[in-house]
Order: structure tokens, then sequence, then C-alpha cells
């Protein structure tokens, strides 16, 4: 008898000391599990979507990194346009999808800096969305309709302040960066001319060709009319000349001061996304900036290819809310 209990406190003994290996090695796998499921991303294609319809300047800088990146990543960036509300609604669509790594947005960083300001987004893109890379930073032109009788913008604000309230300027829309520039620059000149939105810059730009507007701060549609001598340029924004037209002057050059702002362009991800997944993409991304078509393409939209990474961005993000933030409040801008 007791050889038999002995026996049965040997075997309960051992079948302890199994159970708690078993439940060690579950514990391993387990711990194992998420690391592996990382070290696997992305294992099917990832989204770029993209608030603007295809073929404009967004679309297209989405576009151009989307080959380089795909080929890096082993697997096809798939660019997904959702058009309307300044952007707002690819903002809800990138902010409501799994924070997983396979949805990104690409967007203007005005997206995060002006449209809680001027809306009443859905969700908030500050909070819901977390900046991944900048892309680029274009300057904007001030372009004058030829037939105005100035020659620079020192002439342009005098003209204005002779005239308050007769001068108009165009803009891409209401609550865009072109809109924003505009405000900011009658505020820093002391003038008063009227706001004239138009749906998009092509459409602007020729009523500022037509005489229909006085002035226009552009992105870059405006490098072929000023170089066929349709429009004059006469100044641009930016801390420093513009690359792409070396000889004309900013407005801090011509003593108005604060109107630096332009249009910066970057990735964005779902707050919860994981830390290695966006360094991983800011890694890639920023390798397909350097290539020289990447350089070329965005050069013909007037973008000097950027590449900061997340943290550097959100302090150029965090910057120009306070400032745009101010600005809309100071100015009671809004958008019906």
């Amino acid at each position: 008898m007791r050889t038999s209990l002995s026996s049965l406190s040997s075997f309960a003994a051992s079948s302890r000391r199994h159970l708690i290996g078993a439940a060690v090695a579950a514990l391993a796998l387990g711990a194992a599990a998420p690391a592996a499921a990382q070290a696997a991303w992305p294992s099917k294609p990832v989204r770029f979507v993209v608030g603007f319809a295809a073929g404009g300047t967004t679309d297209i800088m989405a576009r151009v990194i989307a080959q380089p990146l795909g080929q890096a990543l082993g697997q096809p960036i798939v660019v997904d346009n959702k058009p309307g509300a300044s952007s707002n609604i690819a903002v809800n669509e990138t902010a409501r999808a799994a924070a997983d790594g396979y949805t990104f947005m690409v967007a203007p960083i005005s997206m995060q800096t002006a449209n809680p300001y001027l809306f009443k987004p859905a969700l908030n893109p500050q909070r819901d969305l977390q900046p991944v890379i900048s892309l680029g930073f274009s300057q904007l032109y001030l372009v004058t309709n030829k037939d105005l009788p100035v020659k620079t913008a020192a002439d342009l604000v005098q003209l204005a302040k002779a005239q308050p309230g007769q001068l108009s300027y165009a803009s891409g829309g209401a609550g865009t960066q072109m809109h924003l520039v505009g405000e900011l620059f009658k505020q820093q000149a002391g003038i008063d001319t009227v706001h004239v939105p138009y749906r998009g810059a092509a459409p602007a730009m020729q009523d500022v060709l037509g005489g229909q507007v006085a002035y226009y701060f552009d992105p870059a549609i405006a490098f072929g009319v000023v170089r066929e001598g349709r429009a004059k340029l006469l100044a641009v924004t930016g801390a420093k000349r513009s690359q792409f037209f070396p000889e004309t002057p900013t407005l801090t050059e011509l003593g108005i001061k604060g109107v630096e702002l332009g249009n910066w362009f970057g990735v964005f991800a779902p707050a919860g996304v994981p830390q290695e997944i966006v360094e991983r993409m800011s890694r890639e991304i920023g390798k397909a900036l350097a290539l020289p078509e990447t350089k070329r393409r965005y050069a013909e939209l007037g973008t000097e290819p950027d590449g900061q990474n997340a943290t550097a961005f959100r302090a150029i993000i965090d910057a120009e809310t306070k400032l745009l933030s101010r600005l809309i409040k100071e100015r009671n801008l809004t958008v019906e």
C-alpha cells in the first residue's frame, strides 16, 4: 500500500511539473505572437487615403512615392481617393480604420492645423491621426493680372490701401491654404481686399488672367503663365527664395513679415498604429523621396521633397496650428 501511495505521489509531482512547463511554453508563445505578427507586416496591400480627386497635387504626390514604397515593402500601395468637405471625409475614413498599419492618409497639413477651427469635423484630426513623415513643402506665389498697374508687392499694397475694399483676391476654395495665406497677407500688410473663393486652382487662375480678380497666392499652376508673360509674379511666401524663381524676393525680404506659410504635405496614420510600423514607413518613404525620379516629379508640382520624421513634422504642425487658429479667430473666418 505504501508503494502504491508513493507511486501516486510521484505521478502527481510529475503531472504538476508538466502542467507548469506547458503553461510557461504557452506564455512564451503568446508573447512571441505579436512580435511575429509585426515582423510579418505588411502581409497585404497598404492603402493611401487621399482627400482630393485624382490628378491633383496631393494625389500625384501620393502616387509618385507609392511605386517605390510598394517595392520596398513587398506589397502594393493602393491610392484611395475620398474627395470632399476639405478632406474631412478622408480624415474620418482614415481615423476610423483599424490601427494595424494598412491604412494611411496623404494630406496637406491644413487638415490638422486649420480644419478643426474652420469646420466641426466628426472626428478630431489632431487627436485621431498621428504624423508619420513630411513629404514636401510648396511655397505660394503672389501673382497678379498682367494689366494691373503694379510692378512690386509694395505697389500692390499701396494700390489696395488707396482703394480699400475694392481689390479682390482669389483662392482655390474657402479654408484652403491659399485663402488663409491671403488673409494673413491682408493682416500683415494692413490692407482691406475681398476674398473670392473658387472650386480649385485652375478656375481661380483663369479669373486672375481675365482680370476679374486682382491677385492670387498660387501653389504652382502659375509657373507656366508667369514664364509666358500672361501674369506677373511679385513675391513668394516662405523663409527663403524659391528654387524655381530665385530672382523673385520673399514677402519677408520686402518688409511684409510673417507671411511664410506655404503648403506642407505629409503622411498620417490612425493614432493607434504601432510605433514600429510608423518608423518603418517613415524610413522607406524617406528613401523614396530621395530618388531622382521623385525629385523630378515633385519639382513639376512646385514642391521640394522634405522627409522630416514624425517628431520634427509634429513640431511644424504645432507651430502652424498656433498661428492659424489665432488667425481664424482674429479674422472671424468661417466656412459655410
